[in-house]
């Protein structure tokens, strides 16, 4: 492992490369994101620092994120080039993998990718990615190194950072990779409990609901009907985010474009930051991501989120593409997942 460890330190000057804290010594490729606030990002944001940031009310510098979709070595997560992404993994054999690692170790949450989407759009670097079988729709010259063909559909998954920058999250070759296509990703911090959103800041099992009223927290009832509390309503076929009751659910996906979601009256301006700033909710009016789907299931006991998309869905594959219709047990071969570490 130490071998492995100081080879990528080499390959990868301009990254870090951390180890596991469980003696094992394996290694992950990882990206440092420094903190930023939500103006930072946004035409209108406040200047409150963005959630991914703030853990326990304490503002860090900045965040690791894994490089690249994680594989499976020593039953622990890890972030390593060249390599056929971990498959067939349930969301709480990610959580379990990426902790694992460590102090500091989690599942990615939907507040730390919103922060990487947000600052994509920002800085005009949406990246592509495998989302047309082994190459991205824009690209039809570049294609990646194929990791798992299949007979019927053909290439689907490639190596990890095989592609071009433009596959990665800055368009540099030090940044963040495959948020586009190749394999959805399983996301920690957000559900759906009838219809109700619920959150839990710190990526574990320590989940609230939120007033969409006043942005205060809520124990949620376990039903999907706290008072007060977000809840995703399908009206017009669009969904929205709404602090009233919901008029249309349904124990089904159904889907909108990502651009077509919004949020009714009752939903107060720090809740509509927040949505935002976790990418569930476009910015102004998101004619640049029109075209994304936003699947969601308001009916059922749980739903869990994957982004991202996966190899074979084109221009509706991205960072602002979100899955909120299967249960956690759920596994297959296009859902995969990354790890995110807290400095120390």
């Amino acid at each position: 492992m130490k071998q492995m460890a100081d080879a990528l330190r080499v390959q990868f000057p301009q990254n870090k490369v951390l180890l596991d804290d469980a003696g094992k010594g394996v290694p992950s490729v990882m990206v440092y994101l420094p903190a930023f606030r939500m103006r930072d990002v946004l035409a209108d944001g406040s200047a409150a620092f963005h959630p991914a940031f703030v853990k326990e009310d304490k503002v860090l510098d900045g965040i690791y994120v894994s490089k690249f979709q994680n594989i499976v070595i020593e039953n622990l997560a890890s972030s390593v080039p060249d390599a056929d992404p971990a498959t067939h993994v349930d969301y709480d054999t990610a959580v379990r993998l990426c902790a694992a690692r460590g102090k500091g170790w989690h599942l990615m949450t939907a507040a730390e990718w919103g922060a990487i989407a947000l600052w994509c759009r920002k800085n005009g670097t949406l990246p592509y990615g495998n989302n047309d079988f082994g190459r991205d729709v824009r690209e039809q010259n570049i294609a990646a190194r194929i990791a798992y063909e299949d007979s019927a559909a053909g290439i689907c998954r490639v190596a990890t950072g095989s592609g071009p920058v433009t596959w990665s999250h800055n368009h540099r070759a030090d940044g963040i990779w495959d948020l586009n296509g190749n394999v959805w990703e399983w996301i920690a911090g957000v559900r759906l409990v009838c219809g109700e959103v619920q959150f839990s800041a710190d990526g574990a099992e320590h989940w609230f609901a939120l007033d969409g009223r006043t942005g205060a927290r809520l124990i949620p009832n376990g039903m999907g009907t706290t008072s007060n509390s977000i809840k995703l309503d399908m009206v017009g076929g669009r969904w929205i985010y709404t602090a009233a009751s919901v008029t249309d659910t349904l124990a089904k996906p159904r889907f909108c474009d990502f651009a077509d979601v919004t949020v009714d009256e009752t939903v107060c301006e720090t809740v509509r930051e927040y949505l935002i700033a976790c990418a569930l909710l476009p910015a102004c009016d998101g004619e640049d991501i029109r075209g994304v789907s936003f699947y969601a299931n308001n009916g059922a006991a749980e739903r869990m989120l994957f982004r991202g998309g996966r190899w074979g869905q084109g221009m509706n594959a991205g960072v602002f593409k979100n899955c909120l219709d299967d249960p956690r047990t759920f596994s297959g071969h296009a859902v995969g997942f990354r790890s995110v570490c807290l400095p120390q």
